[in-house]
Order: structure tokens, then C-alpha cells, then sequence
């Protein structure tokens, strides 16, 4: 919820400055900003240092990194007032996450 908010009040802020006329440059940046910083977010989330006493990288939270990314999409539209994508992109992620789920306690 933190990385949506926080995505929407970032892409909100030159909405806010150019009433009139949106700068699309602006948005532009801000957009690209958010998907890179999101993004190292999610690289955290997947690549941790193993609990054995071996130097190997285990891979975890791919999931969790790509709901992390979606969230901050989901932000995006939101600052842009594109509710309708924004409430289909939930939809489609919360059927997405639930049925992977599913498949996933099956194996």
C-alpha cells in the first residue's frame, strides 16, 4: 500500500505544479523514476544471502517483487486519474496472485 501511495503522490506532484498544461516530460521522468527505484526494491525482496554456511545466492520473493512492482503501477494510474486502469490492473492482480496460489499449495 506504501509503494502505491507513494507512486501516486510522486507522479501527482507535476500534475499538481502545471494545472493548465500537464508537463509530459515531467511525468515522463517521474514514471521512469518510480519503475527504477521500485524495481531495487524488488531486487531486494528477491535475492538474499542463503542461511547455510555456503557463499550461494538463493532465489526468493519473485512473487513478492512483482506484486511490489505492480503496486507501484497501480500508484501511476492512480496520480494520473486513470481509476479505470487502475481498478482493472487490482482485479487482474488480485485473480493472478490467488490463483497461483492455488496452483501452487496443489504441488
Amino acid at each position: 500500500m506504501l509503494v502505491s501511495l507513494g507512486s501516486a503522490l510522486f507522479t501527482m506532484m507535476p500534475l499538481q505544479t502545471q494545472e493548465l498544461q500537464p508537463n509530459v516530460d515531467a511525468i515522463s521522468r517521474v514514471i521512469q523514476g518510480i519503475a527504477t527505484g521500485v524495481g531495487f526494491l524488488g531486487a531486494g525482496e528477491i535475492v538474499q544471502q542463503s542461511s547455510r554456511q555456503s557463499s550461494e545466492l538463493e532465489i526468493h520473493g519473485l512473487t513478492s517483487a512483482a506484486a511490489i512492482w505492480v503496486a507501484g503501477a497501480l500508484g501511476i494510474a492512480a496520480g494520473c486519474g486513470l481509476w479505470q486502469l487502475g481498478l482493472i490492473g487490482a482485479v487482474l492482480t488480485f485473480l493472478v496472485l490467488n490463483v497461483f496460489k492455488r496452483l501452487e499449495n496443489r504441488r
